[in-house]
Parts: structure tokens; C-alpha cells; sequence
């Protein structure tokens, strides 16, 4: 749950994100957890993607929860529920990236991190908006 953004979604997890068809019908259902990149009650990186918008034709096959990620500052607060139990993460940044660029699926901070991830400009996948936070502890 992202309060900033009414943002409240599904998570599944262990999606794939090179098998598109595999994400692609994970993000027909909810918000995608990356295969390999940790999970909320372990060390590490948590990776979640959504679509942020789809073309006129699938607006009603996906949900855009990542819609306003843009919208993201340092300090907003992230909420994720896992195992019963509840996360709360604190945005540390957010930055527009290049598609290739893959390096925020794996650990690349000391801390404990929960990564977003979606196509930025909203509908457009030219880009990449990705939001780091950091796990309160």
C-alpha cells in the first residue's frame, strides 16, 4: 500500500521479468515480484513492477497501479504486508532509467531496500521510473 499515491494492490511473487509472458499475464492480476530478488522478511532487495498505463485497446486486461510513481519523494512511506506481517518502508529516491538498465533487481545497497519499477512516461516504455526505499527498522 502506498498512501501518498492510493496505490493498494496484490503482490505475486516469483515472476519472471525476461519471460514476458509470464509477467505479462502476472500484471493482468496485480503488481509483480521479481524472481530471485528477495522477499520482504529477508535480507536484500525487494523488486515489484506494474505497468504505470496501457494503450487504449488493453486499458481493461491490466491493472496500472504504478500509474502515479512519479509522484514518489524522499521520505513518503510504502507499506507491504507479507507472511502476516507488515513492512514499512521510507523512499529514499527516485530516478527515470534506461530499459537495459537491470541493476536494481539485485542488492546493490547495505541496507534493506524495496525497489518499484515501471514504464515511465506513464503508457510509454521508453523509459524506466524506479523508486528505491528503505525497510524501517
Amino acid at each position: 500500500y502506498i498512501p501518498k499515491i492510493k496505490a493498494n494492490a496484490r503482490v505475486i511473487k516469483n515472476i519472471d521479468p525476461y519471460n514476458e509472458s509470464e509477467y505479462t499475464e502476472a500484471l493482468k492480476q496485480a503488481v509483480a515480484h521479481a524472481r530471485g530478488s528477495s522477499l520482504p522478511d529477508g535480507s536484500g532487495n525487494v523488486f515489484l513492477f506494474a505497468h504505470s498505463a496501457v494503450n487504449f485497446y488493453e486499458r481493461k486486461d491490466y491493472n496500472v497501479y504504478f500509474y502515479l510513481l512519479g509522484e514518489l519523494d524522499y521520505g513518503d512511506n510504502i507499506y507491504v504486508s507479507y507472511n502476516s506481517e507488515l513492512f514499512k518502508y521510507t523512499v529514499l529516491e527516485s530516478k527515470i532509467v534506461a530499459p537495459e538498465e537491470v541493476s536494481y533487481l539485485g542488492s546493490y545497497m547495505e541496507e534493506d531496500t524495496l525497489t518499484l519499477m515501471t514504464c515511465w512516461p506513464a503508457g510509454v516504455d521508453l523509459k524506466r521510473i524506479v523508486v528505491t526505499a528503505v525497510r524501517d527498522k
